[in-house]
């Protein structure tokens, strides 16, 4: 018997929780695609077995599960107090508490088991989705492939029903403590609303927005930021966001109390009393909501930004096919050329070395302490460069002297890239500087004197082509001067750029990374003869924060889809979670609504018997369901609005991407407001349908 009520309460559940029941389909789905790629034989022997972007989706994993777990353990609660009644007539009817609540354990298994087996396939046609998108950002075929691990099925049970047995769990105390009494009331509970010093509350609402506005100010224009002030700022703002609904509700009341003038227009009254009661009631759950809306928002803005970037940038942070580095001068390349040639036909090579001015470093000190990516710490108390702790610790940045190159080695190595060759005067000099850094410097030239032949020698211009500056042609930057003006100086570094007749083949850097590891063993002298040269200050990285990759062999073929795959690794999972956290929130709104749609069905009869038409009662719903969806929505925008104006200004600015620092935060704000729509169609037309429903 228990076997039959339980699987006519698991249809009955199914269809007055289907939003319930579909996003659960969805969650297993998205999970099991992860847990996939997590599990990818293909990636694992592309990129190694344990990878960035495993431990990513572990983390991303771990906070799913723990959302989850919260919305089952939620929506269980909340489905017990909305039967309580029913229970209550079992208990009359002789069934024992334990009966109840096996039978309740039992419905709710069913129902997951349900939604698992249902969103198992589509997590299988997900993952083609996901596996199709990852392999063409990264430049590689994929093959169709329609079978699923059972490491895959396995992790994704597991996590599934641990999440649904703590839920259980959980709520197996109501039914110890449960009696018919407390059954019948159950549902009431929330309905009661106590209305107690509303006149203050109301204030904790401007107090809100007021500790934003500062918020919003200290982001754009604070300048310091200890650890201290990190997580006052960080409680401040878990504070705000649960206290806001509390002055939120109270000053609905309030307003409705001294009858404001717009409470009598139209059904405004309706409305706003039922607008305040809800928040009030459930202020901890849209508190809870906000906050994941919050995140699903930051989450897929950063994830947009770095789409971007590889996108824009990585092509030009590598425009030779292939650029060698040797910290020896004499360095010819010629066993690694040798590599190359017998993998790929070579269009043009050319080496070349770069050069110092006599441990001249004008050029580093300045931008040591002038660009913001430094702040002030290689500066003494008064301002002035700290040129000890510059020649100590800033090689990892900049060379220890001013990097120079020759300007026939330039105008060649401009030609192999397209671009036109420039002219020098004898006497003169031209600075090649990555256009993010010239954006933040502009003309820093009056601040140089650096020596020539004949002197002074005089600035002649600035250029900012895609040029290799990431400790290949300098970090950030090289002094451009005539041939002549070599002379005087010494050979710093070697270097060779190649452009080659095709893409370059898979394992080419490998190939070139064993080289260099043969050449360093054949001899301890030898060895100790190169690790000589490293140890001259004649290595860089530049100033880049947000991606750096630093590297003797350059091959653009093998390492765009390499960072593109560590990318990935930050995009994919945010995606993951931002999509899972925005259909936990939107369900929770949901299935309150639905559910409540039968205690509203009697308060539009009333509407429907004062005069309202039946298209008025709908256009009221849609405003009722407007309020309760946007409110939660609206607030965790206008947050995640200001962190994301804040993150995207500093992303653009140390990536040196040209895109307004709202773009992404815009471009996720339409992606959330579509699926946000979905959901509030499908609550409006439920809705619709109960109360129309209940009137026949």
């Amino acid at each position: 018997m228990l076997s039959k009520l339980a699987l006519r309460n698991v249809k009955r559940s199914a269809r007055d929780y289907l939003v319930y029941f579909l996003t659960m389909t969805f969650v297993v789905s998205l999970m099991l695609a992860f847990d996939s790629i997590l599990f990818s034989e293909d990636l694992g022997k592309q990129y190694g077995e344990v990878d960035i972007m495993g431990a990513m989706i572990w983390v991303a994993t771990v906070f799913i599960l723990f959302i989850v777990a919260w919305l089952i353990h939620y929506m269980v609660r909340f489905i017990l107090e909305r039967r309580s009644r029913e229970f209550a007539v079992y208990l009359l009817l002789g069934m024992k508490r334990g009966q109840i609540r096996r039978l309740w354990f039992r419905e709710n298994l069913i129902l997951g088991a349900i939604a698992f087996a249902v969103g198992i396939p589509f997590g299988a046609l997900l993952l083609q989705i996901l596996m199709s998108i990852l392999y063409n950002m990264l430049k590689l075929h994929y093959r169709f492939d329609a079978g699923i691990g059972k490491n895959s099925i396995l992790m994704t049970a597991l996590c599934y029903l641990g999440c649904y047995l703590l839920a259980l769990l959980r709520s197996a105390g109501r039914f110890r403590r449960m009696n018919i009494s407390h059954l019948m009331h159950m549902e009431r509970q929330n309905e009661e609303i106590r209305e107690s010093a509303e006149q203050v509350k109301k204030w904790i609402l401007p107090l809100s927005v007021v500790f934003l506005v500062l918020f919003g100010g200290w982001l754009f224009y604070g300048k310091y930021w200890d650890t201290v002030t990190i997580l006052a700022f960080i409680t401040g703002l878990i504070l705000v966001i649960y206290l806001f609904y509390t002055g939120l509700s109270a000053a609905v009341i309030c307003y409705v109390r001294r009858r404001g003038q717009g409470v009598y227009q139209g059904t405004n009254l309706f409305l706003l009393r039922q607008f305040a009661s809800k928040v009030k009631t459930m202020r901890f759950t849209l508190g809870t909501l906000t906050a994941l809306f919050l995140l699903t928002f930051l989450g897929s803005s950063i994830a947009l930004m770095f789409s971007d970037f590889q996108n824009k940038m990585l092509e030009q942070k590598f425009p030779f096919d292939v650029h060698l580095y040797s910290g020896d001068p004499k360095d010819d390349f010629s066993e690694k050329l040798a590599v190359i040639r017998e993998r790929v036909p070579v269009r043009e090579s050319h080496t070349y070395q770069i050069w110092e001015n006599n441990g001249d470093n004008q050029v580093n000190t300045w931008l040591y302490t002038h660009l913001r990516a430094f702040g002030d710490e290689y500066k003494n108390p008064d301002g002035t460069p700290d040129v000890t702790k510059i020649r100590d610790e800033g090689d990892m940045y900049y060379c220890d002297a001013d990097t120079y190159l020759g300007l026939t080695d330039y105008n060649h190595l401009r030609k192999m890239l397209g671009y036109p060759e420039i002219a020098l005067n004898d006497g003169e000099y031209a600075i090649h500087i990555k256009e993010r850094v010239s954006g933040e410097t502009g003309d820093f030239s009056d601040a140089l004197s650096l020596e020539g032949t004949d002197g002074a020698l005089r600035f002649a211009g600035y250029h900012t082509e895609p040029f290799s500056q990431d400790g290949h042609n300098g970090g950030d930057y090289v002094i451009v001067v005539p041939d002549r003006e070599l002379a005087r100086m010494q050979p710093y570094y070697a270097e060779c750029a190649v452009m080659l007749e095709k893409k370059a083949p898979d394992g080419l850097k490998d190939a070139l990374d064993a080289v260099e590891r043969e050449e360093d063993l054949k001899s301890l002298d030898s060895y100790m003869e190169y690790d000589t040269f490293e140890e001259n200050g004649n290595s860089c990285s530049g100033s880049d924060m947000i991606v750096v990759y630093v590297t003797d062999h350059a091959v653009r073929d093998n390492l765009i889809p390499e960072i593109k795959y560590l990318l990935s690794s930050v995009i994919f999972p945010m995606f993951y979670m931002g999509m899972v956290f925005l259909c936990v929130g939107l369900t929770v709104l949901s299935v309150h609504q639905l559910s409540d749609s039968a205690k509203y069905r009697f308060r539009y009869g009333v509407l429907k018997k004062l005069g309202l038409s039946r298209k008025e009662i709908a256009a009221v719903i849609r405003r009722q369901l407007a309020l309760f969806y946007l409110c939660p929505a609206l607030f965790a925008a206008g947050i995640s609005g200001i962190i994301a104006g804040y993150v995207g200004k500093n992303f653009n600015f140390y990536t040196g991407i040209h895109a307004s620092m709202f773009r992404y935060f815009g471009m996720s704000f339409a992606l959330f407001f579509g699926i946000f729509l979905i959901y509030y169609i499908a609550a409006y037309v439920g809705f619709l349908r109960n109360i129309e429903g209940g009137e026949r």
